[in-house]
């Protein structure tokens, strides 16, 4: 009920979308203010496709996903139909039959299933320095490393030792003799302060190796983690080289038609505060701050994860 029928008469689409170009895929309509607004939706397997909320991913003859209008249903064997929760299909009758015998109904046909949607650009947050330059990760601490430069402690409201180069977690004190954090309920170890790299932003401010510099709507430095990389308009995602942003589809775009998610950039620090003898190794050629892990981005380079 209330569907929509595409062109050709073979596909149709639910409420609250639309077909697309292609005849067989379901668009969302446009919410309020003109933004692509998904209903609540169930995402398919392929991690790509989604089914409105109480609808059941089955796979179609074509390989695609497609959509059972019924939860937690049986898909059949033909790729084509789909049955009650709890029923088993009769291709040969064309009925849906219960283990009991007392429920006898007409198959269902699956109708295609839409790509899912980017998620929307999230703002970047960020801590800024007491210089008004350098800034930190939201709930990150700024540290005072030199007379001229701050870098980033990860625990929010942290205590910045006296050799400037570490710190403890709030409610402890640092206790450089011993190279721990002290607190009535016991020791951890000093953490020290990661910060950026190689990449020279400016005379003051730098990133990571193989990061691009790209500046961040508060007119700040920030780091694309992706060599050579083209930097968005919305100063707060970045593309490949080679690709352009497309801010209608929170992708990387580039000239045949592929898409590419595009990438968050990290916020640039200040220059002269490396911190490099406890880097955590990646692989031979990348590293992250001590404390932190590596985690791969989606476009295969190493992120760190602090």
């Amino acid at each position: 009920p209330q569907s929509v029928l595409c062109a050709g008469g073979h596909h149709c689409c639910p409420r609250g979308s639309h077909c697309g170009a292609d005849g067989e895929s379901c668009i969302p309509d446009p919410g309020m203010g003109g933004t692509q607004v998904a209903p609540r939706a169930v995402p398919c397997p392929d991690g790509t496709s989604e089914c409105p909320d109480d609808a059941t991913c089955c796979v179609t003859a074509g390989g695609a996903w497609g959509c059972c209008p019924m939860p937690q249903a049986s898909c059949c064997a033909d790729k084509v139909h789909c049955c009650p929760h709890a029923t088993t299909c009769d291709l040969a009758r064309g009925r849906c039959l219960s283990p009991s015998g007392d429920k006898d109904v007409p198959l269902s046909v699956a109708f295609p299933a839409w790509k899912r949607q980017p998620p929307a650009p999230v703002g970047l947050r960020q801590v800024l320095c007491p210089d008004g330059r350098s800034a930190c990760p939201d709930g990150a601490t700024c540290c005072q490393l030199s007379p001229t430069g701050y870098g980033c402690c990860p625990p929010q409201n942290a205590v910045c030792c006296s050799d400037r180069q570490h710190c403890c977690p709030q409610g402890t004190t640092c206790d450089l003799t011993r190279s721990t954090c002290t607190s009535v309920w016991g020791y951890t170890p000093l953490v020290p302060l990661p910060t950026a790299g190689e990449v020279k932003c400016d005379e003051e401010t730098s990133c990571p190796d193989g990061n691009t510099c790209c500046q961040l709507s508060s007119g700040a430095w920030g780091c694309c983690p992706l060599e050579q990389a083209v930097c968005c308009p919305d100063h707060v995602h970045c593309c490949p080289q080679g690709y352009t942003c497309d801010p209608e589809g929170g992708s990387c775009l580039q000239g045949g038609g592929t898409r590419l998610p595009w990438v968050r950039k990290t916020l640039a620090l200040p220059q002269g505060t490396q911190v490099t003898s406890r880097n955590v190794k990646c692989d031979d050629e990348t590293s992250c701050p001590d404390g932190s892990t590596c985690c791969r981005l989606s476009l295969g380079t190493w992120g760190c994860c602090p």
